[in-house]
């Protein structure tokens, strides 16, 4: 998940393969939904009818989920980032590079995952563990995933003012964002 999240964020081509039209949906607009507070401005289709499957080839980043049927016609594909949902693996093309998160995030938002994911973790290690362990609802689930992402983007543009740079030349003044800051 991390890493079609960094893919998404790097503005990466990724497709989805599922025979599960619900799981296609559902993938997409969970990877969608891991971006927030920022919106995916590129090409998003959840499911692609065969008729479009040439729109695969487009040189601009995506994210489409197709079915796996069509799985022969995504082969050549040399520069996306494929997810197969029903087998559980990603491919990544070798001229495909994805820059992941900088290491301390990286670890950490890989441990609150974790934690959030299989709560059983955080005590497996005592001596003496409780009891009962109360596994979250689902909706409780998804609530705190989105906690782990969005404290990722805390930390991630934490400081981001200190990059703004005011021009007051104009006669309106411009904000830019100063890159080598």
């Amino acid at each position: 998940v991390l890493f079609l999240f960094c893919a998404a964020l790097t503005e990466h081509k990724i497709l989805f393969l599922s025979s599960s039209y619900q799981r296609l949906t559902d993938a997409c607009r969970a990877l969608l939904a891991l971006m927030f507070p920022l919106k995916y401005s590129f090409t998003y289709v959840p499911i692609l009818p065969a008729q479009l499957l040439e729109v695969l080839s487009t040189p601009t980043p995506f994210i489409i989920g197709v079915h796996s049927i069509f799985q022969s016609e995504t082969q050549e594909l040399l520069d996306v980032v494929i997810a197969d949902l029903d087998g559980g693996t990603v491919n990544v093309p070798e001229c495909v590079h994805i820059s992941l998160l900088p290491e301390p995030l990286l670890q950490q938002t890989r441990e609150a995952l974790s934690m959030v994911l299989d709560p059983e973790l955080e005590v497996a290690d005592l001596a003496f563990p409780p009891s009962t362990i109360t596994a979250s609802s689902l909706k409780m689930q998804d609530k705190e995933i989105r906690a782990v992402f969005l404290r990722l983007f805390a930390q991630l543009l934490q400081g981001y003012r200190w990059c703004l740079h005011i021009i007051r030349i104009h006669p309106e003044p411009v904000i830019r964002f100063h890159k080598v800051r």
